[in-house]
């Protein structure tokens, strides 16, 4: 398993990341908890439907973000990776609009490299090969980065779209963020593989296997996979072995299937207390910076909040726009239905 950066802070060598970055990493896995904390709240107050954390996830997800370019790379993103989102471009009011509801304040923007969040396990992977492949036969540069957990890797999606993308020797870099549960199932019972990451050999290309709560580990791994797939080597399957610390989604109680002793082992390695004890080591991280960052992130989330509060509510034909072009028939007589329904008698 590669690892750079210690439980302690310290760093095996130089660290591939510049302090600058280290910074900017930080403050993205504070907002991304802070967003966590914000939207559980809301959505045990009945204003946002379900809702599924990072909290423990922090470095897997930003630490390979960072890897990536926002104006050359494309991100596939699954259900956990809005830090990933966020740093490539979505703003943040239109992240709280998806969970809050409102479907038309929530459309990726012009010019942001993203598809849409992906909440069917696994459905993402063959959009993501797609996409690869459009890019290598257009000759656009670029890479796409696809995420996806340990479940998703149980599942028909992921080996279709591996030997597609292995034969194809598309620019893609799959991103296997096992945080040991498919919902309630442990990783032992899904698969009798040492580690995910040696399916990659039988599609033809390279798997590695990474300390997911190592940022600067998880940054470099994944530098390595932009480039060999820029230079035209292929695809590369990065399992990222994290922990979720929290629940699957809100509709979830984890303490049915998982004892504390074992969240309590993992909060020893908590991917943010790693990279602070790294940042102030180095001198580029305070008390007083972070209580300044706490400040900035709990102001921005406010205005994002509030800004999706202040707009108006999606109609009732809202569902069926969004998707298609040209609304097939049978949907076009179904928002009639709808709109009809939603008059007053």
């Amino acid at each position: 398993m590669i690892e750079l950066l210690g439980v302690d802070g310290k760093i095996r060598g130089s660290s591939p990341m510049s302090l600058d970055k280290v910074v900017e990493a930080l403050r993205l896995m504070l907002l991304s908890r802070a967003v966590d904390d914000r939207l559980i709240k809301l959505q045990r107050m009945g204003r946002v439907g379900v809702y599924g954390p990072v909290h423990g996830q922090e470095a897997a997800v930003i630490g390979s973000a960072m890897a990536l370019d926002p104006q050359r790379d494309w991100i596939v993103p699954a259900s956990r990776e809005h830090p990933a989102m966020l740093r490539h471009g979505l703003p943040l009011k239109n992240m709280f609009a998806t969970y809050m509801g409102n479907f038309d304040a929530a459309a990726v923007p012009d010019g942001v490299r993203l598809l849409p969040r992906q909440q069917s396990i696994g459905a993402q992977l063959p959009h993501a090969v797609g996409l690869a492949w459009a890019l290598k036969l257009r000759r656009a540069g670029g890479v796409v980065a696809v995420y996806f957990g340990e479940g998703a890797s149980s599942e028909g999606d992921f080996h279709e779209a591996s030997n597609l993308a292995g034969v194809m020797r598309v620019p893609l870099v799959m991103l296997l963020i096992n945080n040991h549960y498919a919902i309630s199932t442990p990783v032992h019972r899904q698969t009798a593989a040492a580690e995910l990451a040696a399916r990659a050999e039988g599609y033809g290309f390279p798997g590695f296997v990474v300390d997911g709560n190592d940022l600067l580990a998880v940054y470099a791994t994944t530098v390595d996979a932009v480039n060999r797939a820029i230079a035209g080597g292929g695809p590369t399957l990065i399992e990222c072995r994290t922990y979720r610390m929290g629940f699957h989604n809100t509709s979830d109680n984890p303490k049915e299937y998982r004892d504390r002793a074992e969240v309590d082992e993992a909060e020893q390695r908590d991917p943010i207390e790693r990279v602070r004890r790294f940042a102030i080591r180095e001198g580029i991280w305070s008390a007083d910076q972070e209580a300044s960052a706490l400040n900035e992130i709990r102001s921005a989330i406010e205005t994002a909040q509030r800004q999706v509060e202040e707009l108006p509510r999606p109609g009732a034909a809202a569902i069926f726009e969004h998707v298609y072009e040209t609304l097939p028939p049978r949907l076009q007589e179904q928002r009639a239905e709808a709109l009809d329904d939603a008059r007053p008698s």
